[in-house]
């Protein structure tokens, strides 16, 4: 049975609609607070916020790269300085892929950039990270670049820049000392999101001295602002905050000495190393061939990167540091002082006949026919084999060891470079430590030679140089950020040291095998040591027929030529390592005893020098700048232009690249082999008159 419908008052329908009424009320004044609440916040709490994003769409805040800090000589010459640069470059994340084609059209008209420039840009283009700047132009008039600054709404992604760029007066000259800058990699922007290495224009060290004193150098940015419309065309330049430059770096190196050494290599694969004896101030750091700084940091072209690796001179080493080499000969000085140091007499002589006798094997003095009687003067003169394999077969290369690490051999130096090596200086525990074999007579006799398990850098020969100039143990710097440390006494007797002194300024002024070395200076004498080290073996075949001169062989089979020096003999001031990879003794005014004069000659006498270079250097092909860019005509006449149009934006520093890592291994390989076989000794110094 159904109920019958509630009847329905005035009361209970006037109630209803109060509270439906009171309801909608709340729910609107809580919408009313909410919004109010909201609007207060945004007034209030996000009123900072949201003035900036408003700013920012009205005003376009850039950064300026800093200056990079120069990088000078002792003198105050640059070395490394900063030039006004006017360039444009492309951000490719800015720059719609539907628009390249036009936008590239208006930069060549504007320009008026080559075909072969469009195609490199746009294979930069592809390859490029997209925050990457792809370099179209730089080094522009102030005409051209007004004209794209001009059409800048035309040109979406494109990015003029007024600033700096770096530069190196010296070019090649200062490579391998300096290093370069270059834009950062994806890798360390993304290792650091700093928004300043995406910045167009700015550059960090990338190798060498750059890379090491990048915090110095580098700086602080600035940043302008400007206001701008909705569609980003300028209205005004608001105010602008200016960078802070980086801070100046002095080196002890002599700018005119470093490029006068440079040149005066000529066309050999070598390094140069001079140092003030009375401070072990470093003041030339010398490797050739060589890169040009400047072309690395505007972005090197695949080709030119192609063409560096494959060159067998291997110009992206850094010789001073990264080559190890026998020291040959240059060390029989030092030997000389081991045996005084052990008790052996100056005056004790030993009868070379051109051969020595050891067990079954018979060891050879350079000299075929033989010396005579030599006393130690007379056997560092000549660079008498024979002497030295007997008198160290008798003391026994353990206690030669000691000296040769006390004058530099083997030993790290304290220099703002990350890819020193630091060569050998055996003795029977480190030939048990790493080959778990004991010593042996033969392996004392090469040792004695500056051969077998032996291997220095040039930098390190300099110093053993200027410790037997000084008779202090004075440690290379090449930041001169104060005054030089005092370096102590060696523990050798100064008597000694005279006597070493003697027989080294007898080998270039007595009849010794360093005449051509002679200074041409009145009252200034040159003491020195020669040296070649054997880079092969000789086969039993080669020595029944007679073993092949080294102008008769390819480049890398060549004897590495070798040369230390001091000077003024009568108050030693200069030293200095020359190593010539591959060098051989085969061209007189390209040998080692020539350049070491002319150096030590800028060094007394810079006009005579110089005008001596001038008459060789014409001589070589030129000077370094027309050889390289001979070479370079040459090499691109062999390789298909198509090559050329790409950048190498991340290339790998020229210390670290494939083909330093391959010479490497190339040289540790033969150097292995050689001191695994008394055949170096077998064969004698191949020393010679010089």
């Amino acid at each position: 049975m159904s109920r019958p419908p509630r009847p329905t008052t005035a009361a209970a329908q006037s109630y209803s609609f109060s509270r439906r009424a009171m309801m909608v009320g709340g729910i609107q004044g809580a919408v009313a607070l909410a919004l109010a609440g909201r609007m207060g916040w945004l007034a209030v709490a996000e009123n900072e916020h949201y003035k900036l994003l408003s700013e920012s769409n009205r005003v376009n805040l850039t950064m300026i790269p800093p200056r990079r800090g120069w990088i000078v000589d002792r003198y105050g010459h640059a070395i490394a300085n900063n030039r006004t640069d006017f360039r444009v470059d492309i951000i490719r994340d800015r720059l719609p892929e539907s628009e390249q084609p036009r936008v590239l059209k208006l930069l060549q008209q504007l320009l008026g950039l080559p075909p072969e420039q469009i195609s490199r840009i746009e294979n930069d283009i592809k390859r490029a990270a997209g925050f990457q700047p792809v370099q179209v132009a730089e080094k522009l008039t102030p005409d051209l670049f007004a004209a794209v600054q001009v059409r800048l709404p035309e040109l979406p992604g494109v990015a003029p820049t007024a600033g700096y760029s770096r530069n190196y007066p010296a070019a090649q000259a200062v490579a391998h000392l300096t290093g370069y800058v270059g834009a950062a990699s994806a890798e360390q922007y993304q290792k650091t999101k700093d928004a300043l290495l995406i910045t167009p224009g700015f550059k960090i060290g990338k190798d060498g001295l750059e890379r090491a004193l990048e915090p110095k150098l580098r700086g602080e940015p600035g940043a302008k602002r400007v206001e701008v419309t909705a569609r980003g065309k300028l209205v005004r330049e608001l105010e602008t905050r200016p960078d802070v430059a980086g801070k100046v770096q002095r080196l002890t190196i002599d700018a005119g000495l470093q490029e006068y050494a440079a040149r005066r290599l000529g066309t050999n694969s070598g390094s140069a190393v001079v140092i003030d004896v009375t401070s072990g101030d470093v003041l030339a750091f010398v490797s050739m061939p060589a890169y040009d700084p400047n072309s690395f940091s505007d972005g090197i072209s695949h080709l030119e990167w192609k063409m560096l690796s494959d060159n067998d001179h291997v110009p992206l080493m850094n010789k001073v540091l990264q080559g190890l080499y026998p020291p040959g000969s240059t060390v029989k000085p030092m030997n000389g002082l081991a045996l005084l140091s052990n008790g052996v007499s100056a005056e004790e002589t030993v009868v070379c006949t051109g051969a020595l006798r050891v067990g079954s094997g018979i060891f050879h003095c350079h000299s075929r026919r033989g010396h005579g009687a030599l006393n130690l003067k007379r056997a560092i003169m000549a660079s008498c084999d024979i002497y030295f394999y007997e008198m160290v077969r008798r003391l026994g290369y353990d206690h030669v060891a000691p000296t040769a690490r006390m004058l530099g051999l083997g030993q790290k130096f304290d220099l703002p470079y990350s890819t020193q090596r630091y060569g050998t200086v055996p003795d029977s525990a480190w030939k048990l430590k790493k080959y778990k074999q004991e010593w042996t007579v033969p392996d004392s006799l090469n040792a004695s030679i500056g051969q077998g398990y032996v291997l220095a850098n040039p930098l390190q020969l300099a110093v053993m140089a200027s410790r037997i100039a000084s008779g202090r143990s004075l440690v290379p710097r090449l930041l001169m950020n104060g005054p030089a440390p005092i370096a102590n006494p060696l523990a050798i007797d100064p008597n000694h040291l005279a006597t070493i002194r003697n027989a080294m300024y007898a080998v270039v002024n007595e009849g010794g095998t360093g005449g051509r070395a002679r200074l041409n200076i009145p009252g200034a004498s040159l003491a020195a040591k020669t040296g070649t080290a054997q880079v092969r073996r000789i086969t039993m075949a080669e020595r029944g027929s007679g073993v092949l001169s080294n102008a008769s062989l390819p480049f890398k089979l060549r004897d590495h030529a070798l040369f230390v020096c001091f000077a003024p003999v009568e108050n030693p001031k200069y030293a200095a390592g020359i190593v010539l990879e591959h060098g051989g003794h085969t061209v007189t005014n390209l040998d080692t005893p020539g350049i070491g004069r002319d150096i030590i000659t800028y060094l007394l006498d810079r006009d005579k020098a110089l005008a001596s270079l001038a008459e060789l250097e014409p001589t070589w092909g030129g000077d370094i700048a027309t050889r390289a860019a001979a070479e370079t005509a040459a090499y691109k006449s062999q390789i298909s232009a198509l090559q050329a149009v790409q950048t190498e934006t991340d290339a790998t520093a020229p210390t670290d690249a494939p083909a330093v890592e391959a010479a490497t291994d190339a040289a540790n390989s033969s150097a292995a082999a050689i001191a695994n076989t008394a055949l170096p000794a077998e064969q004698g110094s191949h020393e010679a008159d010089q």
